[in-house]
């Protein structure tokens, strides 16, 4: 038991209950290159065409060998160009009965490691493999010093495993099993003490499987992020790489393994404040979230979407979490790597008085306001109280930007052996050789991001960590 003492937990409402609906209503699924760290992506497809599932839409130009693949059979819809002809997204409209083109593949089975890399190579899965440093998609030629994959979320509304990967449990443990044979280190899999599927993946090590180790973290977020846990089980040194997995992609890559079928299976949660009815939908990797986040438009509080253009009106729609996810438009698509939307009530407004006011109803780390006298034990006491005193979510910074302001929370909220002030202070002046010394290769964006909660200068760290690493990145190509 790894227990984790600096975090913190945000009491925000709305999270999903534990029963799934069929998204029937998605008919439009898309691959994104910005969710995918450092892609230089070439084009392979045409407006009009036609895929199947797992054929390519576009590879890497530094790495022919990664492609990215449809998640659905279909007509490609749109090519979604920005600025500069940038690629945003590959659009596929699906078709209404699936033709399962890699029904007749052979599963892999107990295939040589090299076999297995070529055909997720050739067969889109490869993308499922992230690599520390930088976040990245995994490099092919590398050997990973080990692979950690979390099958817990201790972010706000994340979530719950458990029952997300109810009856997929023999498809986790056949892509572990996988997994494990593409390292010759050690593949951790953790959990949260008492979780279900800690039990079937212990009952399958016990059986014969090698080279794995189970895990369990106690505490507050950020216990469940995977950089949180690699920090404690196998820190990273220059010139090392840690392989991460989600724990649907798991599952996937298992699917994959067994029979030979790409199934791209995604369960989200549709979470939030302004949810009207949060629960979760099972669909495919990167569905449109159109049809996903429209009954919730239903909740008379919140009666109308934000567009994502700074119109500052309804609810915001979020591909993530609150503390490290993406805004995306209303008619957008789901990350390639989340399992959570989450709907937040925009907060374009003034408050009386700002922070002279009690403010009962803010949730406040540094004890600004009277909500923050009000111990942590005591936080489940708000989901009884009555709607006006219960604390308040929405995006009001509460605040402007101004100087950067030592305050020593940083310390209080981040668990890594690391100090996280010097280290943003010197990705600000861009000191690489400081960088490297403060631990830079261990950190991602997201796990500053509740120092970014937290930080009254309303600072935006997690761009600032992110650029650092993409100039540590390129200076090592």
């Amino acid at each position: 038991m790894i227990r984790i003492k600096k975090g913190l937990d945000l009491p925000i409402e709305g999270a999903a209950e534990c029963r799934v609906s069929d998204a029937c209503g998605v008919t439009s699924f898309a691959v994104k290159p910005t969710d995918f760290v450092g892609l230089v992506p070439r084009l392979l497809v045409a407006e009009g065409d036609r895929v199947a599932v797992g054929d390519a839409l576009f590879c890497d130009k530094n790495d022919e060998r990664i492609r990215f693949a449809a998640p659905v059979d279909g007509e490609v819809k749109a090519v979604v160009r920005g600025e500069k002809r940038k690629l945003l997204a590959v659009v596929v409209k699906a078709d209404a009965a699936t033709s399962q083109k890699d029904a007749d593949k052979s599963p892999v089975g107990r295939a040589d490691i090299a076999e297995i890399k070529q055909r997720m190579q050739a067969e889109g899965l490869w993308p499922l493999l992230r690599q520390r440093p930088f976040g990245t998609v995994a490099n092919p030629d590398n050997a990973p010093k080990a692979i950690v994959v979390s099958c817990f979320d201790s972010a706000p509304l994340g979530p719950d495993y458990d029952f997300v990967m109810k009856g997929r449990e023999q498809a986790f443990c056949a892509g572990l099993e996988t997994l494990a044979r593409l390292t010759e280190g050690t593949l951790y899999v953790t959990f949260r003490p008492g979780q279900r599927l800690a039990q079937t993946v212990a009952q399958h090590v016990a059986s014969g499987l090698k080279n794995v180790k189970i895990e369990f973290f106690d505490g507050p977020h950020p216990a469940g992020n995977v950089g949180t846990q690699i920090a404690r089980l196998c820190p990273i040194n220059k010139g090392e790489t840690v392989w991460t997995v989600n724990v649907q992609d798991v599952a996937v890559l298992g699917h994959w393994v067994s029979t030979g079928e790409y199934k791209p299976v995604r369960v989200v949660a549709v979470a939030g404040p302004s949810a009207r009815n949060p629960h979760y939908y099972r669909t495919m990797a990167g569905a449109c979230v159109e049809s996903l986040v429209e009954a919730q438009r239903l909740n008379p509080a919140y009666p109308r979407l934000s567009t994502g253009e700074g119109d500052g009106c309804g609810v915001r729609v979020v591909s993530g979490n609150v503390l490290s996810g993406m805004q995306i438009a209303p008619d957008g698509f789901v990350g390639a790597y989340d399992s959570l939307i989450t709907l937040m009530p925009e907060g374009n407004y003034y408050d009386f008085m700002g922070w002279l006011m009690p403010g009962l109803r803010k949730h406040s780390f540094s004890r600004t306001f009277l909500s923050g006298f009000v111990p942590r034990c005591m936080e489940r006491v708000f989901s009884l109280m009555p709607e006006c005193l219960k604390p308040k979510f929405d995006t009001n910074l509460h605040g402007g930007v101004r100087p950067l302001v030592f305050t020593g929370g940083f310390e209080r909220v981040f668990p890594f052996d690391i100090y996280p002030l010097q280290l943003l202070k010197a990705c600000i002046v861009g000191d690489i050789e400081l960088m490297e010394k403060l631990g830079i290769y261990e950190v991602e964006p997201e796990d500053f991001a509740l120092c970014e909660y937290i930080d009254p200068s309303k600072t935006d760290i997690q761009p600032i960590i992110r650029e650092a690493l993409e100039k540590l990145r390129k200076e090592a190509m």
